[in-house]
């Protein structure tokens, strides 16, 4: 390849030279066919023929020597200006491809270079940059994929070694059937959350879009868990406008809903609260999910709808750290707008926004 590359380069550069050499004989004799007829004309003889050839002789050697100079100058225009920036760009696509993505080109010098070179070189960079990122986000997923999975494989390995024991009572026979099949469930949620994930963010799932009240479909995804508030005695508060409604899928939002239900009720201790709110603010309809429970610091608050992200480690057996980033494609989707408040040993907020039904927009004016 080398070889073939160079061998192309010398045979531009013989080109570059007959290019210039025609161009230059070419002009240089019309010029001195001019000079010497308005010479003889001037002086009012003809020249004879040994001047002539002799005048010959001196352009062939002028039209050489300007080719020759003609084809170094362009041979080191190009040397300069094209080949080193495109041998700059050429190693570092090389290097991409072979997976480094820490690759940077250095622009090039303002003077005597096309500009052109220096627009590609930092669409590369930024490209590189990007690719970057992604290979890191990548290597992170598959390796908290891996942890994730490996701590309910390991759960449901210990406990069936144990129930494997002869001497097993009943009821701890119940206590591991039951570890195993929570661990199995946890792997199982996790799996679906991770598919739901990645085809939400490859566009795989189309929004169905519906219109229909938001308050009532709120309200029915808070009364699953009544089972979890009863059990902690968790005093529930509503604030609910009527006829609130949303064109949106509601089987996506529905996901929404669920993931902030899910965590208020799991950080909130014994006798604490969660407040849901819904209310019309101009064009969007706002929900309000509040929890008096831990809270997170604003540095714990940056990262909570990144992948398998969980502050709190003490609740990580009840979750696997892919609700918040779901909730978020989610919202991203319906093109509404999600943010979180909250402070340790408070509580948190999440507030979500989205776009009313233009109906009840004409209604509320």
């Amino acid at each position: 390849m080398k070889k073939e590359r160079k061998f192309r380069n010398i045979l531009g550069t013989v080109s570059s030279f007959f290019i210039f050499f025609l161009l230059a004989a070419f002009v240089t004799t019309c010029c001195i066919m001019l000079f010497i007829s308005a010479l003889q004309d001037s002086v009012g003889r003809e020249f004879t023929q040994s001047e002539i050839t002799l005048a010959a002789k001196i352009t062939m050697v002028n039209v050489v020597l300007i080719s020759i100079l003609m084809a170094t100058i362009d041979y080191l225009r190009r040397k300069f200006t094209v080949e080193r920036p495109v041998k700059r760009i050429t190693e570092a696509a090389s290097k991409m491809i072979e997976g480094d993505f820490s690759v940077r080109i250095e622009p090039m010098a303002k003077f005597g270079t096309d500009d052109s070179f220096n627009e590609i070189i930092e669409a590369i960079n930024k490209m590189a940059s990007e690719l970057a990122s992604v290979e890191t986000l990548r290597t992170d997923f598959i390796a908290n994929v891996s942890h994730e999975m490996k701590t309910p494989l390991a759960v449901m390995q210990n406990y069936g070694t144990l129930l494997q024991a002869p001497d097993v009572t009943e009821e701890k026979r119940i206590e591991y059937a039951k570890a195993i099949t929570d661990a199995s469930r946890r792997l199982a949620d996790m799996m679906t959350n991770i598919l739901k994930l990645n085809r939400l963010e490859n566009q795989q799932i189309y929004p169905k879009t519906e219109t229909y009240d938001l308050g009532e479909q709120l309200c029915e995804g808070l009364l699953q868990f009544e089972s979890a508030w009863e059990e902690k005695n968790i005093t529930i508060d509503t604030e609910i406008e009527d006829n609130v409604r949303v064109s949106a899928d509601g089987e996506l939002l529905s996901l929404v809903w669920n993931n902030l239900f899910s965590n208020a009720f799991k950080f909130t201790e014994d006798g604490g609260t969660v407040t849901l709110s819904l209310y019309t603010e101009g064009q969007y309809a706002v929900v309000k999910v509040k929890d008096t429970g831990c809270g997170m610091s604003p540095e714990l608050g940056a990262h909570i709808f990144e992948k398998f992200y969980q502050g709190d480690t003490s609740h990580a057996t009840q979750g696997n750290g892919l609700g918040l980033p779901l909730v978020k494609r989610v919202i991203d989707i319906m093109q509404g707008e999600i943010g979180v408040e909250s402070t340790v040993g408070v509580g948190t907020t999440f507030t979500v926004r989205i776009r009313r039904a233009e109906h009840g927009l004409e209604e509320a004016r």
